[in-house]
């Protein structure tokens, strides 16, 4: 009862919400059917928001599983301090989005550390204001995540190779296969529904991105380069008071998530049956 009391009740709202043109002052909301949803289709602006999700979610979601599958392939049995290791590499994941991204914006500030550190090795003349230069800040929020995220797709991973026995690897071992044969013939096809654990949820990760970008830039600066889905619902509802607007945006966001995840999902899993 809790869960659809404070769960789908409100997404029940929500989503009536996104077709009247509700400013969340008053009581009574008219109804306007799809014209909030028009108004984002003709919006520039909200394309351009779209258009950085996707770029920011896609990106995210290759560079934390390539990275995530090297660490997991290089903890898996043969570093003595693999235990230590993995803890090390997953506490970001368990630390919140917020006081990781102030410290980021520590290292990214003009006078902080990265800027710091380029000036003490030589290479003062690529020295910038990373999170207020447009073509930099979206991928500065780009490595934050990615620094986060590595170590949950790296403990995935893990879980799907204690699944393979190490006999098999053994075998081709003896049978004269290389490094890399064995991880494209045996590691990765016997990896595959890990992958598609991996994948589908990093890129729910990546759609949904909002705290990070928030603590960073402040939600879009500069000139919007770091907005995003998440963050322009929460400019339109607490912002600018567009309560159904924000709603419209809310939906829009779930609609484009469930679809494109389910879409990859069924595209891993029909690669997995042909693996």
């Amino acid at each position: 009862m809790a869960l659809f009391a404070f769960h789908f009740v409100p997404i029940v709202f929500g989503g009536y919400y996104a077709f009247t043109d509700w400013d969340g002052l008053t009581t009574h909301a008219n109804w306007i059917g799809l014209e909030n949803f028009r108004r984002i289709a003709g919006d520039e602006i909200a394309r351009s928001v779209l258009w950085h999700t996707l770029e920011l979610a896609t990106c995210f979601v290759v560079l934390v599983n390539a990275l995530g599958l090297v660490l997991a392939l290089a903890l898996n049995r043969a570093v003595k301090t693999r235990n230590v290791l993995r803890v090390v590499f997953f506490a970001p994941v368990a630390l919140s989005p917020l006081a990781i991204s102030f410290v980021w914006q520590w290292i990214f500030v003009p006078q902080g550390a990265l800027n710091r550190v380029l000036d003490g090795v030589g290479l003062s003349s690529l020295q910038r204001a990373w999170l207020a230069d447009p073509s930099t800040a979206l991928w500065m929020v780009l490595v934050v995540l990615v620094w986060q995220f590595t170590g949950l797709a790296m403990v995935l991973y893990l879980a799907g190779l204690q699944q393979i026995p190490e006999e098999i690897e053994e075998a081709a071992l003896v049978d004269g296969a290389s490094g890399w044969l064995r991880l494209r013939k045996i590691v990765l096809p016997l990896l595959a529904p890990a992958i598609t654990v991996s994948v589908t949820l990093t890129f729910i990760i990546g759609m949904r991105v909002f705290d990070q970008i928030l603590g960073l830039t402040g939600g879009g600066p500069p000139v919007g380069q770091t907005e995003t889905l998440g963050t322009q619902i929460y400019k339109q509802l607490f912002n600018n008071g567009r309560y159904g607007y924000g709603a419209a945006f809310s939906v829009v966001l779930t609609v484009i998530v469930l679809v494109l995840a389910l879409l990859q999902l069924m595209f891993l899993r029909m690669n997995e049956r042909r693996l």
